[in-house]
C-alpha cells in the first residue's frame, strides 16, 4: 500500500502486520529457509508450494540496501507533496477512469459504501491507474531477504507466509508474484497480509488478482476501507471519521490529505 514515491510511510504499514511464525533470524541463509519452510508447512502451506517457492531462492542485497537507507519520517509539507503527486495529467487520467469504469465503480459503491473518487485517487497515487511501476522484484526473494535480516524478522516472516498463501490459494502464480521493495503487490500495492485479509474476487473468476483485474483491485481497496469503518456520504477530510478510517491504508496525515484532495479534484470540488 505504498510506492517508492511514498516510501517514507513504509514503517507505518509494517507496524500493523501480524507475524504468523518466527524462525530464528540471521545466520546461514539456507538453514533459515529450511526452518521457515517447516514453519510454513506447519501453518498449512503445502510442501509442494513451499518447495517450489523457495527453490533456488537467495538473498537480495539491493533490497537490504534500499531498506537501510530509508527514512521513516516525512519531511515535506502537504503543499510540497501534493504538487508532485496530483497534477493536471493525473487528474484528467483519473476522470477518464471514472468514466471508463462507471458501472463497476457503481457496483463497488453499492456493496462496500466507499465513494468512487476515493478509490480512483488511491489507484492513481499508487500505480498511475495500473499503468505505472508496480515493482519488479520477486516477492518471495524480497520477503525472505527481509525476514532473514534481524531488524524486523518476525514481521516479514508473517508477510512471507501470507505470500506463500497467495500462491497456494491460486490467486497468483509465483511468476506473477512480483512487487516492490517490501513485497507490496499489485495496482494498489497491498502487502501480502492485506492481500489475504482484504482481497476480493469481484470479477468472479475464482481468484483474487490484484495485478491484472481492475475489478478485484478496486473492490479489494474498497473492502479494506469499508472494513475499517469508511462510510459513504460522509466527509473524508482531516478530522473526520472517514479520515481516521483511512489510517489502515496509510497512517501519514499528509498522504491521507493527498488522497482527499485528489478525490475532490476528480469530482470538481
Amino acid at each position: 500500500m505504498f510506492r517508492s514515491g511514498t516510501v517514507a510511510f513504509l514503517g507505518i504499514f509494517l507496524a500493523a502486520a501480524t507475524p504468523a511464525f518466527a524462525a530464528r533470524c540471521g545466520g546461514d541463509f539456507n538453514s533459515f529457509i529450511s526452518n521457515v519452510s517447516a514453519d510454513a508447512q506447519a501453518a498449512g502451506v503445502s510442501a509442494a508450494v513451499v518447495s517450489t517457492a523457495f527453490s533456488g531462492v537467495g538473498q537480495d542485497g539491493s533490497v537490504l540496501a534500499f531498506d537501510r537507507r530509508q527514512r521513516y519520517t516525512f519531511n515535506k509539507t502537504f503543499e510540497q507533496y501534493v504538487s508532485t503527486r496530483v497534477g493536471p495529467g493525473r487528474i484528467n487520467g483519473g476522470r477518464a477512469m471514472l468514466s471508463r469504469h462507471a458501472a463497476l465503480l457503481s457496483k463497488i459503491e453499492q456493496q462496500f459504501g466507499v465513494p468512487r473518487q476515493i478509490l480512483v485517487a488511491i489507484w492513481g497515487l499508487e500505480s498511475d491507474f495500473g499503468k505505472g511501476d508496480m515493482g519488479k522484484l520477486p516477492v518471495i526473494r524480497t520477503l525472505a531477504t527481509l525476514a532473514h535480516d534481524c531488524r524486523r524478522s518476525e514481521l516479514f516472516q508473517g508477510e512471507l507466509l501470507a505470500a506463500l498463501k497467495i500462491i497456494q490459494r491460486g490467486d497468483l502464480p509465483q511468476r506473477d508474484l512480483i512487487g516492490a521493495y517490501a513485497g507490496e503487490i499489485g495496482q494498489t500495492q497491498f502487502l501480502p497480509s492485506s492481500y489475504i485479509k482484504y482481497g476480493v474476487d469481484f470479477d468472479g473468476d475464482g481468484r483474487v488478482d490484484l495485478r491484472h483485474s481492475v475489478a478485484d483491485v478496486l473492490a479489494s481497496t474498497a473492502n479494506l476501507l469499508h472494513t475499517n469503518g469508511f462510510k459513504m456520504g460522509q466527509p473524508y477530510g482531516e478530522g473526520s471519521a472517514n479520515f481516521e478510517a483511512m489510517r489502515e491504508w496509510n497512517r501519514a496525515v499528509i498522504y491521507r490529505k493527498t488522497i482527499g484532495y485528489f478525490a475532490d479534484q476528480l469530482v470538481g470540488r
